[in-house]
């Protein structure tokens, strides 16, 4: 038995709309004759995407998107700065004064001038050396590599060590300045905020 024609207006599945008239669609998301909605189908039926969602941390995600540097990293990382450019000053007010200097290690060591202009020189390469090494560390640091902060604890430490017990042969203001600024920031970079931003930046890396 074949039923008669259906109502356009309550067609089923499959039928067209009335012609010129909007489109209707089904209980399903399906629109009548045409595709379903988007997503809504199943494996190979017009419409069904195989692609999954972005993942939480994907670039699209909010967990994998750059988070902002704290401000204690960026304390922390200045303090080393400044002490490493005073540094750097030390050493150029040192030098600049190359006769006297000379004069003390041939005093102090009984040198000659050849030994005294070698050892001048071998100091000068190993301040600049040391300088840019540890601008370097200060780079990645800023970068978000925790070894680098390691590197600074480490060598921070053993700078407020030698204040401390006076190993350093150094007195004064400025060095009473310096030892506070390598004390600011081997406590910013230890801090909660310093913690969590290194550790979002080692696992945004090994995630990509």
């Amino acid at each position: 038995m074949t039923s008669g024609p259906q109502d356009p207006h309550q067609g089923g599945y499959g039928q067209q709309p009335p012609e010129g008239g909007p489109p209707r669609y089904g209980a399903d998301g399906r629109e009548y004759g045409g595709q379903p909605s988007w997503g809504q189908g199943g494996p190979g039926e017009p419409g069904y995407s195989s692609y999954p969602a972005a993942p939480a941390g994907s670039p699209g995600g909010e967990v994998g998107a750059p988070t902002e540097r704290p401000t204690t990293v960026t304390a922390g990382i200045a303090a080393f700065l400044v002490n490493t450019l005073l540094n750097a000053l030390g050493t150029i007010l040192l030098f600049t004064d190359m006769d006297g200097y000379r004069a003390d290690l041939a005093e102090i060591g009984g040198l000659t001038e050849d030994q005294v202009s070698t050892a001048v020189t071998v100091g000068v390469v190993i301040s600049l050396l040391f300088i840019a090494a540890f601008l370097a560390v200060l780079w990645f640091a800023w970068q978000g590599r925790n070894w680098a902060r390691i590197v600074l604890w480490v060598l921070g430490g053993l700078t407020v060590i030698s204040a401390l017990t006076g190993t350093a042969g150094t007195s004064g203001l400025l060095s009473t300045l310096q030892l506070l600024l390598v004390l600011a920031g081997i406590v910013l970079l230890a801090l909660k905020p310093s913690n969590d931003w290194l550790r979002a930046q080692a696992q945004r890396r090994n995630r990509y």
